[in-house]
């Protein structure tokens, strides 16, 4: 199995097995938070979710955004979070930009697998880092989620 492969086949499972153990955070704890400040299981879906859309994109345009102004662009991203309201919006938007990322793997030729992407910021990224970042992203995010679930004392192991 080639890269493109197995980075698509890791998106598709990280977000399956994302939304299986998301399935078995209950109505009522949905926006609970152990702290004021902390963020709840929909907001920490809700980023998940949406950062598969920009890592398509990433993969897509073949770059990294670059923010002019990091506050701004961290608002706008923090609002596109907040204005996802329940469950079904949330995986919605999690199979759309799962489906965008492997259109985008879809369209990397063999030399655009060898980038490497320059931040502008100092920093640079390999496109093979990027091309598995959906699928391992979703896997760091579910441990959030399995975090909260021990905050209420759900102890259940959710392996199917």
């Amino acid at each position: 199995m080639d890269l493109i492969d197995s980075s698509k086949q890791r998106a598709v499972s990280g977000m399956e097995i994302f939304l299986r153990n998301f399935s078995y955070v209950p109505d009522d704890r949905l926006t609970w938070t152990p702290t004021p400040t902390s963020k709840s299981a929909l907001r920490i879906a809700a980023h998940t979710a949406l950062y598969m859309g920009r890592f398509a994109r990433m993969i897509q345009d073949r770059r990294l955004p670059v923010p002019e102004n990091l506050g701004e662009w961290l608002a706008e991203r923090d609002a596109e979070e907040i204005a996802i309201t329940n469950r079904e919006e949330m995986e919605r938007a999690f199979r759309e930009g799962t489906a965008q990322v492997l259109e985008a793997l879809d369209g990397l030729a063999p030399e655009d697998v060898e980038l490497t992407l320059d931040s502008g910021q100092g920093w640079s990224m390999p496109m093979q880092q990027l091309m598995v970042l959906p699928g391992w992203h979703a896997t760091v995010h579910l441990g959030q989620i399995d975090y909260l679930q021990t905050c209420w004392d759900d102890q259940q192991v959710y392996v199917g």
